[in-house]
C-alpha cells in the first residue's frame, strides 16, 4: 500500500493542509483496499510482436494499462501476462528503432492468446515520458515534447541544465557564464518554467535570478524531459511556459544490479568531472547510490570579454590572460553531491525514499568589488582599482518519498503519491565575507488517483500542495522574506475515438503569499504616508516601513487536446489551453539592487516616476492580477520509415503579463542615491520596474531526420520566436528573446565507433526591447566520436568531444551578461564512460 514515511524533522515544517493531504492519501488507499475485493477470475493475455516483414521483434516493451503490468518480448517476439482480471485495457507497445502501437484489449472470462502486434520501423526515437500522469510518449502528446536519454544525454550533459538542453528544438539557455544557466522554453523562463526532479519542484532559487544555479545534476540523470507549452494542469501556475523534468533513480523501482560511471576532462576550463550510479537490491528491497564531483577554472575566450573593450582591448578588465589565452574572470566553479535511496517493492507497487545533498561554489562573472571599499554601502559595480571577484556558495538537502500501488481492476486502479522537502541556501560572498544569504525551505505533496477504464475514458484526479519559505538577508537582499502556499485540485481524462485521442483537463488552485514588512526608500528623499515625495533633503536617509497585506490568487486552467493518427506513421497534435499564473513574491515585492542581473529591481506593488531630477516611489494603486494565457499549439509528425519529422507552430496570448520595464533611471550605490539618466555617469544600476501588460508570442519549430543509409543519418532543425507587447508601438518587443536558429547534424554509425558533426547558426537578433542592444549572428561547429571497447563490463566507451571548433567569438542574446560574458572558445573534452 502507498504511505508516507514519518520523519519528525520534516513534519515540523509541514502545515495542516499538507497533513490533510497525507491523511487523505493514506485513507484513500486504505478505503480502496477495504471496499473492493479482487475478482476471482484471472486470465492470461499473450501475443507476438512482429515487424512488417513478419520477423519477431526481441525485447519490445509491452505495457498493460497505465503501468499496471509490463512484459518484454523474447527472441520469438512472444510476450505474456498472467492473472489479468476482467476489464477493458490498452496495450502500449514500443521497441527501439520502431514506432509505438496502442491496441485495446477486452478481457472477459477466457484467455486472450492470439494478439499479433505489427510495428513499423521509425527513424524517430520514441521514448516514454514520466512528466505526465497519464501514459504518453514523445510522439503521442498533443503538446511537443523533447526527451534526452541514454547515450544522447551522456554526450550532451554539461555543468548546468541550461547548457545541457540549449541545442534542443524550442529550447535555449539563459547563459549566465558557464556557472548558472537555466533553460528558456519558447522565450519564457524564470517563474514561468518549472524545473522538477522526478515530477516535484527542485525547491531552489533559480527562478528568482539568473545567477542562482538549478539544484539538480545532469550527470546522474537517466532522462530529461521538456514539455514545450503550458503544463499548468500537471504542475500548477508556475508551469505556464513549460516544464523541465529531470528523471533519475534516486527512489529505485527495480532491484536489478547496475553500475554506471563517467570520467571527463575538458581543456577550455581545465574541468575535471566524475560521476557514478549504483543500483542493487534483493527480491523485495532496492537500493540506489549516486555521486558526482566537478571542478573547473575560468574558461578560455575566443576574444574580448567586455564588448565595450573589443575595439580597445588594452582597457578590458573582465578577462585575464594565461599563457596568451584570455579567460573570463570569475567563471570557475566546483560542485559535488550524493544521493541515497531505497524502496520496498510490492507485487503491485512500491514505496521508497531518498536523501540527497548538493554543494556548489562558483564565481559570478561580471561582478567585482573594490578591495578598499569598507563603508556600510556595498559597491555594486566595478571601479578602476584592484578588484576581487564575487562568488556564490550553494547547498541543498533534499528528502523525497515516492509510492505507488495498483489495484486489481477496481474503479480506483492506481494510487500514486509523491512527497519532497528541500532545505536550500545560497550565499553571495565578497572579500571573504557573506554579503547576502538566500534560503528556501519548501515542502510539496501530491496524490494522483487513477480510475479504471469507464466507457472508454481513462483519467486521474490530483490533489497537490506546495509551500515555500523564502528569505533574502543582507545588504543586497532585493526582496523581503515571503511565505507562499498553494493548494490545488485537478482532473485529467482521455479517450480514443477510433484514430483520435481526445485529452481534457481542468485545474483550480489557491495561492497565498505573505511578505514581511519592508523598508522602502532612497537617500536624500523625503517621504509622506504614500511614499517618497517632495524636494530632496541632503545628508539624510529616509525610508518607509511598508506592511504588505496577504496577496491571494485563484488561478484556473483548462485544456483540450487531440492526437489524430490520420494515416499509418503520421499524426496531428492540437492543443488549446487556458492557463493562469499567480505572481511570484519577487515580482511583487522586490525593491533593491540585484547583483545577479546588475539592476535595481522594483516590484509590481510599487509605482516609480520622475519629477524633475527626483525619483518618487509609491505603493501601486492597482492590485496585482493573475497572468492569463490562451495558447494554441499545432504539431505535425511523421515517424515511420527512413524519413521523419516533427513540425510545430504555436500562438500564445498572455494578458496581464509581468515583465521588467527599463525606466531609463539609475541607482548609484555610493550613498544610496537615485538619479535620472542625465545625471548618471553610467556606473549605476538601471532601475527596472515590474509592470503588467498584454503580450503575444508566436513561433515555429521543426526537426527533420533522414536515414540515408544503415550507417548515415542526417537531421535538420530550426526554431523561431517572436514576442511583443500588444499595443500600437510595433517596436515594443520583450527583452532577451532568443534569435532564430537553424542547424544541421550528420551521424555515422559503425560497429566499433560512431561520429557526429553538428553546425548551428544563430541569426542576428534585431527585434529588441527599448534600451536593449542587438546581438550579432554566429555559427557553432561541434563534433564528437565514440569508440566502443569490448570485453570490459557491459559497456565501455571512450569519447572525444569538440565544441566551437572554429573558435567563434559569440554572445548570447538571452543572457543578462551578454556584454561581459561571451561563450567559451574552442573546447576539447576527453572522457570514458561505462557500465557493468
Amino acid at each position: 500500500m502507498s504511505f508516507y514515511v514519518s520523519q519528525k524533522s520534516i513534519n515540523a515544517q509541514v502545515k495542516s493542509p499538507l497533513k490533510r493531504i497525507i491523511n487523505a492519501g493514506a485513507l484513500s488507499t486504505l478505503a480502496t483496499a477495504l471496499c473492493f475485493s479482487p475478482s476471482t477470475f484471472a486470465q492470461q493475455v499473450s501475443g507476438v510482436v512482429l515487424n512488417k516483414q513478419g520477423q519477431a521483434i526481441k525485447n519490445a516493451l509491452v505495457e498493460l494499462g497505465s503501468d499496471l503490468q509490463t512484459s518484454r518480448s523474447n527472441s520469438q517476439g512472444i510476450f505474456s501476462f498472467s492473472n489479468v482480471k476482467e476489464g477493458v485495457f490498452e496495450l502500449h507497445i514500443s521497441a527501439k528503432n520502431y514506432g509505438h502501437s496502442n491496441q485495446q484489449v477486452i478481457i472477459q472470462n477466457t484467455d486472450v492468446t492470439d494478439l499479433n502486434i505489427v510495428l513499423s520501423t521509425s527513424v524517430m526515437e520514441v521514448i516514454d515520458v514520466h512528466a505526465t500522469p497519464l501514459h504518453t510518449s514523445s510522439i503521442e502528446s498533443a503538446l511537443p515534447i523533447n526527451v534526452l536519454s541514454a547515450d544522447e544525454l551522456k554526450m550532451k550533459q554539461a555543468a548546468t541544465l541550461g547548457e545541457t538542453l540549449k541545442n534542443e528544438v524550442g529550447v535555449h539557455s539563459s547563459y549566465y557564464g558557464s556557472v548558472a544557466s537555466t533553460p528558456i522554453i519558447r522565450g519564457l523562463d524564470g517563474p514561468r518554467v518549472l524545473i522538477t526532479q522526478n515530477g516535484l519542484d527542485v525547491g531552489d532559487a533559480s527562478r528568482v535570478g539568473p545567477d542562482h544555479v538549478v539544484a539538480t545534476e545532469t550527470s546522474t540523470a537517466t532522462q530529461i524531459e521538456v514539455l514545450r507549452g503550458p503544463a499548468t494542469l500537471f504542475y500548477g501556475s508556475g508551469a505556464i511556459g513549460g516544464v523541465v523534468n529531470v528523471v533519475d533513480n534516486r527512489v529505485p523501482t527495480s532491484s536489478d544490479e547496475q553500475v554506471d560511471y563517467l570520467l571527463q576532462y575538458n581543456d577550455v576550463s581545465n574541468e575535471q568531472q566524475a560521476s557514478i550510479n549504483i543500483q542493487t537490491g534483493t527480491d523485495n528491497v532496492a537500493f540506489h547510490l549516486d555521486g558526482f564531483w566537478r571542478d573547473s577554472k575560468d574558461y578560455k575566450l575566443a576574444g574580448e570579454a567586455d564588448s565595450h573593450g573589443e575595439e580597445h582591448s588594452e582597457h578590458s578588465d573582465e578577462g585575464h590572460n594565461e599563457h596568451g589565452k584570455k579567460r573570463l574572470e570569475n567563471s570557475s566553479s566546483t560542485a559535488s553531491g550524493a544521493t541515497f535511496g531505497s524502496s520496498y517493492l510490492l507485487e503491485n507497487g512500491f514505496i521508497g525514499f531518498s536523501y540527497g545533498f548538493m554543494n556548489r561554489e562558483y564565481g559570478i562573472p561580471g561582478h567585482s568589488h573594490a578591495e578598499e571599499h569598507d563603508d556600510e554601502h556595498s559597491n555594486l559595480t566595478a571601479g578602476d582599482d584592484e578588484q576581487e571577484g564575487v562568488y556564490a556558495k550553494m547547498q541543498q538537502d533534499r528528502w523525497q518519498v515516492l509510492g505507488e500501488y495498483n489495484f486489481d481492476q477496481q474503479f480506483i486502479s492506481k494510487v500514486s503519491t509523491k512527497f519532497a522537502y528541500s532545505d536550500y541556501q545560497h550565499q553571495e560572498i565578497e572579500s571573504g565575507l557573506v554579503g547576502t544569504t538566500f534560503t528556501n525551505k519548501s515542502t510539496e505533496a501530491r496524490i494522483d488517483l487513477f480510475h479504471q477504464n469507464t466507457y472508454g475514458w481513462q483519467g486521474a484526479w490530483t490533489l497537490h500542495y506546495k509551500s515555500s519559505d523564502f528569505k533574502a538577508m543582507g545588504e543586497e537582499a532585493f526582496s523581503p522574506p515571503a511565505k507562499s502556499e498553494m493548494f490545488a485540485a485537478a482532473w485529467l481524462e482521455e479517450k480514443h475515438f477510433g484514430p483520435v485521442l481526445l485529452q481534457l483537463g481542468a485545474r483550480i488552485e489557491q495561492v497565498n503569499i505573505d511578505a514581511d514588512d519592508s523598508l522602502i526608500g532612497f537617500e536624500d528623499s523625503h517621504q509622506d504616508q504614500h511614499g517618497l515625495h517632495n524636494a530632496p533633503i541632503h545628508n539624510e536617509h529616509h525610508e518607509t516601513l511598508i506592511s504588505f497585506e496577504q496577496q491571494s490568487f485563484t488561478p484556473i486552467s483548462a485544456s483540450a487536446g487531440l492526437v489524430w493518427d490520420y494515416q499509418s506513421g503520421y499524426n496531428l497534435g492540437f492543443s488549446m489551453a487556458l492557463s493562469q499564473r499567480a505572481a511570484s513574491s519577487g515580482e511583487l515585492f522586490s525593491f533593491g539592487p540585484h547583483i545577479g542581473t546588475n539592476t535595481f529591481e522594483v516590484g509590481a506593488m510599487f509605482d516609480v516616476h520622475q519629477e524633475g531630477d527626483e525619483i518618487h516611489i509609491e505603493l501601486a494603486e492597482q492590485a496585482p492580477s493573475v497572468e492569463t494565457s490562451l495558447n494554441f499549439d499545432l504539431t505535425l509528425r511523421k515517424f515511420n520509415g527512413d524519413f521523419g519529422y516533427v513540425v510545430s507552430a504555436f500562438y500564445n496570448r498572455i494578458d496581464n503579463y509581468y515583465y521588467q520595464q527599463d525606466t531609463g533611471l539609475f541607482f548609484v550605490d555610493d550613498h544610496g542615491h537615485a538619479h535620472t539618466d542625465q545625471n548618471e555617469d553610467e556606473s549605476g544600476l538601471p532601475i527596472l520596474v515590474y509592470q503588467q501588460d498584454d503580450v503575444e508570442m508566436y513561433g515555429a519549430e521543426a526537426e527533420f531526420i533522414y536515414q540515408v543509409t544503415s550507417a548515415v543519418k542526417t537531421s535538420l532543425i530550426a526554431d523561431y520566436i517572436r514576442a511583443r507587447l500588444v499595443n500600437e508601438d510595433e517596436n515594443d518587443n520583450l527583452p532577451r528573446i532568443p534569435p532564430m536558429r537553424i542547424g544541421a547534424i550528420m551521424n555515422y554509425q559503425a560497429d566499433k565507433f560512431d561520429t557526429e558533426l553538428s553546425i548551428s547558426h544563430y541569426f542576428e537578433q534585431e527585434d529588441i526591447a527599448e534600451l536593449e542592444t542587438s546581438t550579432d549572428s554566429y555559427t557553432m561547429v561541434d563534433a564528437h566520436v565514440n569508440y566502443y571497447i569490448a570485453g570490459v563490463g557491459d559497456d565501455l566507451t571512450l569519447y572525444l568531444k569538440g565544441q566551437n571548433l572554429t573558435n567563434e567569438h559569440a554572445r548570447v542574446h538571452s543572457s543578462f551578461l551578454k556584454e561581459v560574458a561571451p561563450l567559451p572558445g574552442r573546447n576539447f573534452s576527453l572522457g570514458i564512460r561505462g557500465s557493468f
